[in-house]
């Protein structure tokens, strides 16, 4: 059998019944299903293989006979479905001049230009495609440049001494769970006053000297200026 110029992938769906192929896009992968070709013989041991069934016999063993049959000179009938499927496929592919690909007209055939879009690729879509990347790419570089102008290490402590230790993080729900413990060690809870000895629970937060902001008792630098709380 002469060589078949066709799609490079194709699926054979071919039964004892009968010949079907399934052609794929060379660019996209869309597919296309063969007409049914009936195999004379597949059927023939199929009727057989029936009237065994029923009657048992003879019938049962040349119904299995007539399959083996198929099954050895399939060869050439397979061939000739194949070649048959193939020339019906061109009917609905279009094969470019350029790459000489086997492309669906559906999705990757440009008419206009008689060529697959791989080759010659549609203005509108690319239009589409470069206007939408566009403007993705300067919205990256929007927030980069707003990044960069954004101040995040005002109030970090660079001296050679200075250790830049992660905060550490509380869930909202468990903020309520923390114990409010005294200077006596007794948990008061959320009283102001500690029940055992007193003293009062709630601190005022210390101020900045330079912009008044308050701040946590333990925070070296003022978070607002950078002025040195100690």
């Amino acid at each position: 059998m002469s060589m078949i110029q066709f799609v490079n992938n194709y699926q054979d769906l071919s039964t004892d019944k009968g010949f079907q192929f399934k052609f794929n896009c060379d660019k996209c992968g869309n597919g296309y299903m063969s007409s049914f070709q009936t195999s004379t013989i597949g059927m023939a041991g199929s009727l057989l293989r029936a009237a065994g069934d029923l009657f048992g016999g003879w019938a049962s063993s040349a119904g299995n006979s007539a399959y083996e049959v198929q099954r050895a000179v399939g060869g050439s009938a397979h061939d000739s479905a194949l070649k048959a499927a193939v020339e019906e496929g061109k009917q609905h592919f279009h094969q470019c001049s350029r790459c000489g690909k086997w492309v669906c007209p559906e999705v990757c055939w440009n008419d206009q230009a008689n060529q697959c879009e791989g080759c010659a690729p549609r203005y509108e879509e690319e239009l589409a495609s470069a206007h939408a990347q566009a403007k993705a790419d300067a919205m990256r570089q929007q927030l980069y440049q707003k990044a960069q102008e954004t101040d995040y290490v005002s109030g970090v402590d660079m001296s050679a001494g200075a250790v830049n230790a992660s905060p550490q993080f509380v869930k909202p729900s468990e903020e309520a769970k923390l114990p409010n413990l005294c200077v006596c060690g007794f948990d008061a809870g959320s009283a102001k006053f500690c029940p055992e000895c007193g003293t009062p629970t709630k601190v005022a937060k210390p101020k900045c000297s330079g912009c008044g902001h308050e701040v946590e008792v333990t925070t070296k630098f003022c978070p607002e200026c950078g002025t040195n709380m100690r």
